[in-house]
């Protein structure tokens, strides 16, 4: 192992996937940079992403290429996202059927026979 260690310092900026590149994988950040631009330090098998002097993300840096290292906090607030309000129905009743609904016996008299 070598005695040092390399650490890369980029500036990037944030795209409308809520991603920077680096080395071609995607790192996700909070959705509300999008457009702006940050600032990623590499080193240590680690990628961190400050804005505005703050970190505001971190992920283990990907090895190979088009991988995503996506943090769901980072999307929360998103439409279609997955953190979605549950709505849940109210559960259903065993009432019995409704008195429109018509036996069978009256659909084949109508059709002309049965199956």
């Amino acid at each position: 192992m070598a005695p040092f260690t390399t650490h890369r310092d980029l500036v990037r900026s944030v795209g409308a996937d809520c991603a920077v590149a680096v080395d071609g994988n995607a790192y996700s950040v909070p959705w509300r940079l999008i457009g702006e631009r940050v600032r990623v330090t590499v080193g240590n098998a680690i990628v961190r992403v400050h804005h505005g002097g703050r970190e505001v993300a971190v992920h283990a840096e990907l090895k190979g290429r088009h991988g995503r290292a996506v943090d769901d906090a980072h999307l929360a607030g998103l439409v279609g996202t997955r953190e979605r309000p549950v709505h849940s129905l109210p559960p259903r009743s065993s009432s019995p059927p409704a008195a429109l609904l018509r036996p069978l016996a009256e659909y084949e008299a109508v059709a002309g026979g049965s199956f």
